[in-house]
């Protein structure tokens, strides 16, 4: 029987980062899903904070020289990988000198957002969905983790349907509240329109009033949502129920045993449903 592909892609893992909670909690859901076996490749950007020497990162030269175009100009696209501690899962870093290599993730010195980061988002979500096309990998789900992956549902229900890379891929997406914020401050309507994007295709995205939501974006473009806990979420969730769009809560009771295994195995539903895999 074929193992379940479950692609990871998200802004922060422990121990190459922690900047929040989100470093740790997806570094639980990897290890917790390779003990069951599934298929995994895990992708994330290489900020210039993560040490290259330390995590033993090396370039992969076969996956690296693609060019992704944001508002007319070509940015090259390095990807290296490490093996994740604890485990032989490869994770691939998604790195660009002009993007990454600084000394903070979002923000200068002065706490400042870093006036490209709606590029920098842009370069990572669109980078990542070519990477895994040149794997010729077919993910059965794809699970975004933070704001900085909040474009990958858009872009594969928009963008990336007839892929046949993509063509049965199930989209889940966890959103970590307060942390977007007013991390953008570039044109980012303008950045996003790739491929031919128009701008109704992108209103998810906005509010009544114009201003953006990342999260609200992606969970409006997603199959069904993962929560890591109930407090905090309250906005999320109403939204959620109101839009009537499948979200599961992890249960802190249930982190080490099937807790988010469980929830892959409704989203697959007839795929998985009597798989000896879960």
């Amino acid at each position: 029987m074929n193992k379940v592909r479950i692609l990871y892609i998200t802004q922060e893992l422990e121990p190459y980062t922690d900047f929040s909670e989100m470093a740790e909690y997806v570094k639980n859901l990897v290890l917790n899903a390779n003990k069951k076996s599934f298929e995994l490749r895990v992708l994330m950007p290489k900020f210039g904070t993560i040490n290259e020497r330390r995590h033993k990162l090396h370039e992969v030269v076969r996956l690296s020289g693609m060019n992704i175009i944001i508002d007319d100009d070509d940015f090259p696209l390095l990807i290296k990988v490490a093996s994740l501690p604890e485990s032989r899962i490869q994770i691939y870093f998604l790195d660009n000198e002009e993007f990454f290599k600084r000394k903070n993730a979002f923000t200068d010195e002065e706490g400042k957002p870093y006036e490209d980061n709606d590029g920098r988002m842009v370069f990572f979500c669109k980078g990542a969905i070519e990477t895994v096309k040149k794997f010729g990998w077919p993910p059965d789900i794809i699970h975004s983790n933070g704001w900085m992956t909040s474009l990958i549902p858009l872009f594969l229900k928009k963008v990336y349907s007839n892929d046949p890379v993509y063509q049965h891929s199930k989209i889940v997406y966890t959103p970590f509240p307060n942390q977007s914020g007013n991390i953008l401050s570039g044109d980012f309507k303008k950045k996003v329109l790739i491929n031919d994007l128009s701008e109704e295709e992108i209103s998810d995205y906005y509010d009544e009033k114009g201003n953006f939501n990342l999260d609200f974006g992606a969970i409006k473009n997603s199959d069904a949502i993962l929560l890591p806990k109930e407090e905090g979420y309250s906005e999320v969730i109403d939204f959620m129920e109101k839009q009537d769009i499948p979200y599961y809560i992890h249960k802190e009771e249930e982190a080490n045993d099937k807790g988010e295994l469980v929830y892959y195995k409704k989203i697959l539903k007839d795929k998985i449903l009597h798989s000896s895999i879960l």
